[in-house]
């Protein structure tokens, strides 16, 4: 059992009660659960629910998650960065409750083009889920204010693979400031960190009744900066992965008493995912926790809020002005506000020539040559090795691949080909198993 802090343990029994308390406490003993969502563009799950349509199982792929279409718990946990197609993007590891965005959009999003804003978005889980989400030809800004978590998004974003998706390093206030218009935002706001206490150690350390204030505190300022950058109509889903409800309810309360156009959105839920509502007396607004114990997953609190009024696309839409913008670099602050104008278009394949630009081939470079590599030597590609490919592959710059998935670029000079996958994500240990341990089967 973990050490918790008795003042957290002291208010968390008095808020869940004690059954709801004990289960979670539980939770500990028990091995948390593990779970993917596979990237529709790369991968899909359009077969496998057919087969399921026929009454086939897809056992050896694990169970669905069933918030979220193209999830699956996993029976134990792989090692993922021994597998290729998790650096290809093909499939992103993300906790099973964090993919209820998922059920959200699928009930609440519209099904036209949209301007998107992850505001607070490293290290990628929920941009991603979004990416693959939003209609067709929808644009979407990822944002993450601390530079270094924002090239871990960066990375992120770059392996999924989706056009039309850019990452920036801003405060919340730069995007309020720029009177840029959103159909769609996402708060996914710093929190205290409670709900991944039995997946995280150092939550727990970092844990203090001062930081919870600091915490609800700041979590407003960013969603009154959210808030100002919404179009009327537009939706703002706001979580947390905290239990207490300084963070949770009394925020949403304090959205709704301050916010004169704000009203929550309820999302339908079945009773078998055991999704916990409000927790606040007297709050009975349709809000969703996920308690670990109760429900199969670590903790989160998620709410829906929309902006009344009606949609406006004239100038309201934040996208990128002038030549093409690649996603494949972080806009700062000061680029954020030069880009921000009417749309044009993102197009990756123009910025993967610039200097300074990682090459990758997660986007349409469908033009170069490709070379399909096994195990090890995809292995060794991601190390950031040298290569030696066939004799008659061609030379000059090269994709390389693996089961048909690109993995990034390399030069081929003939005797060699010169590595250009990215040194910020190479593949750090230098363990090699002897045989590849697919997670997609």
């Amino acid at each position: 059992m973990a050490n918790l802090p008795l003042s957290f343990t002291e208010y968390t029994r008095q808020l869940m009660g004690d059954e709801r308390f004990e289960r979670y406490l539980q939770s500990f003993e028990e091995e948390a659960p593990v779970s993917i969502r596979l990237n529709p563009k790369k991968v899909g799950s359009e077969r496998g629910e057919r087969r399921e349509e026929r009454g086939e199982r897809r056992e050896e792929r694990g169970e669905r998650v069933p918030w979220c279409r193209n999830a699956y718990y996993l029976p134990q946990r792989p090692n993922f960065t021994m597998d290729p197609l998790l650096h290809a993007g093909c499939y992103y590891v993300q906790e099973a409750a964090s993919m209820f965005l998922d059920e959200v959009l699928r009930q609440h999003l519209p099904q036209h083009q949209l301007t998107a804003l992850d505001l607070c978005a490293a290290p990628g889980g929920k941009s991603t889920l979004l990416a693959a989400a939003l209609p067709a030809d929808s644009v979407l800004y990822s944002n993450e204010p601390v530079r270094q978590r924002a090239n871990i998004l960066l990375e992120n974003v770059t392996k999924w693979g989706y056009p039309n998706h850019t990452v920036t390093n801003a405060y919340p206030e730069v995007y309020r400031k720029s009177k840029c218009h959103f159909d769609l935002i996402l708060c996914d706001v710093p929190c205290s960190g409670e709900g991944m206490f039995r997946k995280d150690e150092a939550t727990i350390r970092e844990w203090s009744p001062q930081n919870v204030d600091r915490c609800w505190q700041l979590q407003r300022s960013i969603v009154s900066d959210a808030w100002a950058c919404l179009n009327p109509g537009g939706l703002l889903i706001y979580s947390t992965c905290t239990f207490n409800t300084k963070e949770n309810e009394e925020n949403v309360r304090w959205f709704l008493e301050t916010f004169d156009d704000a009203e929550i959105l309820p999302v339908d839920v079945r009773p078998e995912w055991h999704i916990t509502g409000s927790l606040l007396p007297g709050f009975d607004a349709p809000v969703y926790r996920f308690i670990p114990g109760i429900t199969r997953s670590e903790g989160l609190f998620m709410c829906v809020m929309r902006k009344r009024g009606e949609r406006d696309i004239r100038g309201t839409r934040c996208e990128v002005r002038g030549t093409r913008l690649p996603s494949s670099a972080v806009l700062s602050a000061k680029e954020l506000f030069s880009y921000l104008a009417p749309r044009t278009s993102h197009l990756e394949k123009e910025g993967a020539s610039k200097k300074n630009v990682p090459r990758t081939s997660h986007l349409d470079n469908s033009e170069l040559p490709c070379i399909d590599l096994p195990y090890p030597l995809a292995i060794a590609y991601l190390r950031g090795e040298a290569l030696v490919l066939p004799p008659d592959t061609p030379r000059g710059i090269v994709t390389v691949t693996f089961m048909g998935h690109p993995l990034g670029q390399v030069k081929n000079i003939g005797t060699r080909a010169n590595n250009l996958y990215p040194k910020e994500w190479r593949i750090k240990t230098t363990h090699v198993p002897q045989e590849y341990e697919p997670v997609l089967k």
